[in-house]
């Protein structure tokens, strides 16, 4: 009865999936922006990255929603999901880093330092391999890091693009 009705709502309402996912997005970034500016928690690397990730399925959800063609949400939902494996990569990444630091810590300089410091060509790949930082947990909620949760809102972000896409395209040979 309930996956009946959660089906229903794709069918029914892809914009409106589409939409929630921008919705979340931007608290996640809102949020992310309260730990770093009133809590005082500096974002390493692989936040950085997070964030850029999250910016990536917000915009790919947001221009989906615009539409009202059966297409189109069929090309955003496969340009969302590996927007959203790609987070979820880093975010897993950050986590193992986590549960398994390394013995040596490296702390590297934060994002702005790097882009301040080194030429675009030099920084962009320091900021993908991250730093000692990022194996450290500053925040937790119910257990899980920053990490673990951004890890699970990504791939809820890849569940919903998988069955909006099984969805549309099957309703599009039906």
């Amino acid at each position: 009865m309930i996956f009946k009705t959660v089906t229903d709502w794709l069918d029914r309402s892809p914009r409106a999936i589409f939409a929630l996912i921008v919705v979340v997005c931007i608290v996640m970034l809102a949020f992310g922006q309260y730990l770093q500016h009133v809590v005082g928690l500096e974002p390493c690397p692989m936040c950085i990255v997070q964030r850029y990730a999250v910016v990536l399925v917000a915009l790919v959800a947001g221009l989906t929603a615009t539409s009202g063609k059966k297409g189109v949400h069929l090309g955003g939902a496969m340009l969302l999901l590996p927007s959203a494996g790609f987070g979820a990569y880093v975010a897993a990444r950050q986590s193992w880093l986590q549960w398994h630091p390394p013995e040596v810590v490296s702390c590297g300089r934060d994002f702005y330092g790097m882009i301040e410091t080194f030429p675009l060509q030099r920084a962009i790949p320091m900021i993908f391999k991250g730093s000692g930082d990022c194996s450290k947990v500053d925040w937790t909620f119910l257990g899980g890091s920053l990490a673990n949760w951004a890890f699970l809102f990504f791939c809820a972000f890849g569940v919903l693009a998988l069955t909006l896409i099984w969805r549309q395209a099957g309703r599009r040979h039906a």
